[in-house]
């Protein structure tokens, strides 16, 4: 009896051992689940975070090969697979893969800038026409099961750069433009000290008239530098409107630059539809804007014989269209969306000499027929027709209090 009663208790022991074993797998077991479905969570939280950065965004194990890759960095290989590939396989210039190499090697944080000439993005997709410029940004990061990752972020920084070499160019611009009048001018004046030139009055006319011609162009550099950067000081554009007729102020422009057409044997052409044609704003930009659209056409086209129309229409919506074209050479199609910066400027088929300025000119225009709640755009056959359309909304009509 003793024995089994024993037994007994023996075997309801186990079953009870077997009993709790079985709750503690299955307690750990749901656990194990639980912490599956939390990582899993937080994988989705953090792709999701990566996913809407704007930079491209990759993690690389100790091999070199990519473990993750966001959104944006897709998008820079468009169906490429990213994942699993090493870095030297991923990038298109071994330029980009030195600061990566460089940090897995060294546990490091690295940082390079690399200009691509080609129309590429790092990933080897196409990109914008002209280059671009990316920062490649590497650091070590650590993680919970101790094995090493590196992050590297891609950043775009195409405009930037353009940003900064347009602004180079402008001071070489600018110096250019400044110097050579400048020197001119104090050679007339070195010569003018001279008693025989001052006691020849037909000869010191002749000197001060070219100081002056020169002290001009002086001036209107400065002028241009101190307009667009009161357009773009952030505070609004005070306009003192008044209605004037266009013909008008389109003829002062025809009389301010009679001396350049007449050497260039070129024809400023006014089409008026009415003839009497009103625009209402601030008669001081508009004469800017014809003035430097008409001037800027003289100046890609100095060969004889240019035809330049400034064509004013009243549409029956009472709004109004201002067109300036050229029968000159045109303008690059790839200079296009361009040619409204500041500081641009389209002489890549002109030399230095022939083409005067410093790339205000179209920014000056932007931004005083913006000012007066128009648009402009520009179209170009090269070769052909090169044409600056203004469109002027129609003016509110006056409420009676």
């Amino acid at each position: 009896m003793t024995v089994y009663l024993l037994i007994a208790v023996v075997v309801a022991l186990s079953a009870w051992i077997f009993w709790q074993q079985r709750q503690n797998s299955a307690k750990f077991q749901v656990q194990e689940l639980r912490g599956r479905e939390l990582r899993k969570e937080a994988l989705s939280e953090r792709d999701q975070l990566l996913d809407a950065l704007g930079d491209a965004f990759l993690l690389v194990n100790e091999t070199s090969h990519i473990t993750f890759a966001n959104a944006s960095a897709r998008n820079l290989v468009k169906g490429r697979k990213l994942m699993g590939r090493s870095i030297m396989e991923a990038f298109l210039d071994d330029r980009l893969s030195v600061a990566v190499m460089k940090c897995i090697r060294t546990g490091k944080p690295m940082q390079e800038l690399v200009v691509l000439h080609s129309s590429h993005t790092p990933l080897g997709s196409a990109g914008e026409e002209g280059g671009s410029a990316w920062v490649i940004d590497a650091a070590p990061l650590s993680s919970s099961d101790d094995s090493a990752l590196t992050r590297i972020v891609i950043r775009d920084v195409t405009a930037e750069h353009q940003a900064e070499q347009v602004r180079r160019d402008f001071v070489a611009n600018a110096s250019h433009e400044l110097r050579t009048p400048m020197a001119i001018i104090n050679g007339y004046l070195e010569n003018l000290i001279d008693d025989d030139v001052v006691e020849d009055p037909v000869t010191s006319r002749k000197f001060l008239k070219t100081m002056r011609k020169h002290g001009a162009r002086i001036s209107r550099l400065v002028e241009d530098m101190l307009v667009i950067s009161k357009m773009e000081s952030g505070e609004a554009m005070t306009l003192n409107k008044n209605s004037f007729s266009l013909r008008a102020c389109a003829m002062d422009v025809v009389e301010r630059l009679e001396h350049m057409t007449s050497k260039q044997e070129a024809e400023i052409i006014l089409d008026m539809e009415p003839s009497d044609l009103r625009v209402t704003g601030d008669r001081f930009y508009w004469t800017q804007i014809i003035f430097n659209l008409v001037e800027n056409a003289l100046k890609q086209n100095p060969a004889p014989g240019l035809k330049i129309t400034v064509k004013g229409t009243l549409n029956e919506d009472e709004s109004i269209c201002i067109a300036i074209c050229d029968d000159g050479i045109g303008i690059p199609s790839a200079d296009l969306p361009f040619i409204f910066r500041r500081f641009y400027r389209v002489d890549k088929h002109h030399t230095q000499s022939e083409v005067k300025g410093t790339g205000l000119g179209l920014s000056i225009v932007r931004r005083a027929v913006e000012a007066h709640g128009g648009e402009i755009k520009a179209t170009s056959t090269p070769g052909s027709l090169t044409c600056f359309t203004i469109s002027l909304p129609p003016e509110p009509e006056e409420t009676e209090d």
